[in-house]
């Protein structure tokens, strides 16, 4: 049976508290990040929203976490980042955690329980978005388990949401 969606626009009150509870977890300012204009559209399905700013899917809430989508460019170029060798990326892209053997790096500054981008160290693209449970000092002297939590990568449901939400019309 297929899922229904719903898609509509934020009031202003309503946006700028769903991109303050972000900006808090992403320990960054998204307003600033957008600049002029922020147009505030939620994507509802059934188990999760996803909040499109000036018409680009950016933010995923499932449940009470929310974090950025792999689409969201501005926040992946200042984010701190978790790079994993390619032996690590299919495992990645099957919703595994990243362990410490599969990481090359590990860049940029943050305390534990941050959002980070796992990227491939091929291309550099970002292939996950992750918890990271250690600070950056400690994460870079991890030998063995898990480093990040896997929240959302490519292929997973979101990410088959965002293609069929490109395909939506609006």
């Amino acid at each position: 049976m297929p899922q229904k969606h719903k898609r509509y626009f934020l009031k202003t009150k309503e946006a700028k508290t769903i991109l303050r509870k972000a900006s808090e977890k992403l320990n960054t300012d998204i307003e600033l990040l957008f600049k002029d204009r922020l147009d505030v559209e939620v994507f509802q399905t059934n188990t999760d929203e996803i909040f499109l700013v000036n018409g680009r899917p950016v933010l995923v809430k499932a449940g009470e976490n929310i974090y950025p989508t792999l689409k969201f460019d501005e926040y992946f170029h200042q984010a701190p980042r978790v790079v994993v060798d390619m032996g690590a990326v299919p495992y990645v892209c099957k919703g595994a955690n990243i362990m410490a053997p599969g990481i090359k790096r590990i860049e940029g500054e943050f305390s534990k329980n941050i959002i980070v981008s796992v990227v491939d160290e091929k291309h550099g693209k970002p292939i996950a978005v992750g918890e990271i449970l250690y600070n950056a000092e400690e994460a870079k002297n991890v030998k063995q388990g898990i480093v990040v939590k896997n929240l959302y990568y490519v292929g997973d449901k979101t990410w088959n949401l965002l293609k069929e939400l490109n395909s939506t019309p609006q």
